[in-house]
């Protein structure tokens, strides 16, 4: 039996960063009819109910239907080391995040991370994500067996590193190229689930494993491939050292055919000229880690980029320093305001959905509201706090009302969440 989702609808039909809000389509009492794991109509919720009495309906008020959240670049494993004091990017790899991954050759830590890391994504929102696993093959086990028991559409890899990592968390070219093969194998299309080839960066990957890794992509050419890029100064510094025959950080990936449509680097905040027009000629994705960039003092990415390359939005748990998708968009507008850009709240929101299923290639699948699209929703309270009622009651549009939640929510905000057409979680109000 179908289900109808009452409330204030807002979906997209164009880039908001090329259309401006008008990209933006809000129904102020509208409706998403799902049926069968998909969105079969949206419209007027009166219209709705009355061609389908036989619904199953769900009233939402006033509150806000929205596409999930997707984040298109997160580390499950760094679940438990989330908000640790750090200095930069290397020193926080070395002191938090390698000692953690190397307790992921333990399959029931990984299990246990897997479970809390995903319980956490899915109480704000996030409906899927894209994840780095550990060296360990167990630990993409344990996170594909963990999402498919939610049922939810998700991406991950091995990480892959045979140098500058400690014991325990190396493998070599070989052992990366046959280890995600089989994975692959297992798991690539299983339910919603795709595999992603990860080398973590350049610098703990010698050209050998680099170019191992991009003869597998080539074999499996309808996989993503993840990796990092320019997210410190020091580190392309670093990266000039490793691969001094390079022109540049980006030509470390291409060089050994990682790069093309299909490439999703995280951060890419310092990027030379040469480096932007490879990733547009490409038709490579980046995404932005806002909360991330300025918690390890990375720098502030270009969002006007999004204007010429498919650009998502991640949290980059466990550098970045929260589960929220809504912090996240909160972040990337402030880092837009230092650099001199304004945002605008849709922008923001589409950034999260439309913008991250892009970046991964799966915009004909989730990230926005409307016919044939998986139904994967949240229901977001406009009104969750006091601080944030007051400001809403004070809004003109969609825009105004919208904007408070995005800068001060959080969870609370998250009435319900729909996964493949079914209710995965409600608020604790909703569930009396």
């Amino acid at each position: 039996m179908a289900d109808l989702l009452l409330g204030q609808v807002l979906s997209f039909t164009g880039n908001p960063f090329h259309a401006g809000p008008g990209a933006a389509l809000h129904l102020t009492h509208g409706g998403v009819l799902i049926d069968q794991g998909r969105i079969v109509a949206v419209g007027d919720g009166r219209d709705l109910r009355a061609a389908h009495p036989q619904a199953v309906v769900a009233d939402y008020g006033r509150a806000l239907i929205s596409a999930g959240f997707i984040d298109a670049h997160v580390h499950y494993p760094q679940t438990a080391i989330i908000a640790s004091w750090g200095k930069r990017l290397i020193d926080w790899l070395n002191s938090y995040t390698f000692p953690e991954e190397m307790r992921f050759a333990d399959p029931a830590y990984a299990a246990e991370i897997a479970d809390r890391y995903l319980d956490l994504a899915l109480a704000h929102g996030t409906t899927s994500m894209c994840s780095y696993a550990t060296i360990h093959p167990a630990s993409v086990d344990a996170f594909f067996a963990a999402a498919r028991a939610r049922g939810l559409r998700a991406w991950a890899g091995k990480t892959c590193m045979d140098r500058n990592a400690p014991d325990g968390l190396r493998d070599t070219a070989q052992s990366a190229y046959d280890n995600s093969k089989r994975l692959l194998q297992h798991w690539h299309g299983v339910d919603r689930l795709s595999y992603v080839i990860t080398p973590r960066f350049s610098p703990t990957s010698t050209p050998e494993q680099l170019a191992a890794l991009g003869a597998l992509w080539g074999e499996y050419p309808d996989c993503l491939m993840q990796t990092h890029l320019s997210e410190q100064t020091d580190e392309i510094a670093w990266v000039k050292d490793l691969f001094p025959q390079s022109r540049d950080y980006l030509d470390t990936y291409e060089a050994q055919g990682l790069l093309r449509a299909g490439a999703v680097y995280g951060h890419a905040i310092h990027l030379t000229p040469r480096e932007k027009d490879r990733l547009h000629e490409a038709g490579a994705s980046l995404v932005h880690c806002p909360t991330s960039n300025t918690f390890i003092g990375s720098g502030l990415f270009d969002s006007t980029l999004a204007r010429t390359l498919r650009t998502g939005l991640a949290t980059d748990t466990g550098g970045g320093s929260s589960f929220s998708m809504l912090r996240t968009m909160a972040a990337a507008y402030e880092v837009a305001q230092l650099r001199g850009e304004a945002l605008h709240p849709s922008q923001l929101w589409w950034l999260a959905t439309v913008g991250s299923a892009r970046a991964l290639h799966a915009e004909t699948r989730i990230g926005n509201i409307a016919p044939g699209l998986e139904a994967d929703l949240v229901i977001v309270d406009l009104a969750s706090t006091p601080a944030i009622d007051q400001a809403t009651r004070r809004a003109e549009d969609i825009w105004q009302a919208l904007f408070p939640t995005i800068m001060l929510g959080d969870d609370r905000a998250i009435t319900a969440v729909w996964i493949g057409g079914r209710l995965h979680m409600a608020a604790a109000t909703d569930r009396a």
